[in-house]
């Protein structure tokens, strides 16, 4: 589940829904409409990189990429050098459209250039919000068999957490997770059924979050009243992980590229990726994931 905006702009609601169906010809007539009346704006961004996604989704590949350079192309000129995140639908725009690229040169036997293309963005947007989406994609092309990288512990709840170095021998789960997130409320239980199938053959799970700069309906909160809201929403909504160590730290998010939660992170008792996937994953594909690290040597 990704953060959701505020609100949302027409045009990329109705581009979405026309894409939904498939209807590709419908979604560029409405993007070409919006355009004539509007011109190229945040929301023509943001719905213009819907079609990159879609196209990737419908299995496309080469059209999308086509629609992910276009969708780059249009945001850069837009931009003319001012803030990625002075406008949100924008920073949107451009982080789907080197993911769209990233994904669909992945899909085309090109992983290498895949790389190059996002570690060429990390070092140009790497202090902008689309760091952790780029890092993400990143992740998925380069991390499994990697060292875990080491987790932010400075702040955390529930109990003090262990560093993984100090958990190697284990196997870990990471569940990355956001105070907002419905569908890491729905993974919880499937995460907590695991940990007692698995606690006692050495199944660490480790829960880390960051802060949002909001909780609930309120805006401009400060850290200490959104860590109160975080700590309340884990006791209603996740008491059967209050055991679980959560770290809260943006930087992790940021380093294991969790831009979509619920982000599922197995780490093998080499202290290795064995997994990594951004979303939910139900219990019949998680369990034999664990039963393969569990039984190795």
């Amino acid at each position: 589940m990704l953060l959701p905006l505020s609100a949302s702009a027409g045009v990329i609601t109705d581009v979405r829904g026309a894409i939904s169906r498939n209807d590709f010809k419908t979604a560029n007539g409405m993007l070409d409409g919006y355009r004539t009346q509007h011109g190229v704006d945040p929301e023509y961004l943001e719905a213009l990189s819907w079609m990159g996604r879609g196209e990737l989704a419908a299995g496309d590949f080469a059209q999308a990429y086509k629609f992910g350079q276009e969708t780059q192309k249009q945001t850069l000129q837009f931009l003319k050098g001012a803030k990625v995140d002075s406008q949100p639908h924008v920073a949107i725009a451009l982080g789907a459209a080197f993911e769209v690229q990233a994904q669909a040169l992945a899909k085309q036997n090109q992983p290498e250039k895949a790389v190059l293309l996002l570690r060429g963005a990390l070092n140009t947007y790497g202090g902008t919000s689309i760091k952790a989406r780029l890092q993400k994609n990143l992740n998925l092309l380069t991390l499994l068999g990697k060292p875990a990288p080491p987790l932010v512990e400075r702040e955390y709840l529930g109990p003090k957490p262990a560093s993984l170095a100090e958990l190697k021998g284990s196997v870990v789960m990471l569940f990355f997770w956001a105070h907002w997130c419905g569908d890491c409320k729905a993974e919880a239980p499937i995460i907590a059924r695991l940990q007692s199938d698995f606690a006692s053959q050495g199944l660490v799970v480790v829960a880390p979050t960051q802060r949002y700069g909001y909780a609930g309906a309120q805006d401009n909160i400060s850290p200490e009243q959104e860590t109160q809201y975080i700590e309340a929403v884990r006791q209603r909504y996740y008491p059967q992980l209050s055991g679980d160590a959560v770290p809260v730290s943006k930087e992790n998010f940021d380093l294991y590229g969790a831009s979509t939660t619920p982000t599922i992170v197995l780490i093998a008792r080499s202290g290795k990726i064995s997994l990594y996937h951004p979303g939910a994953m139900p219990y019949g594909e998680l369990r034999p994931e664990i039963e393969k690290l569990i039984s190795a040597k």
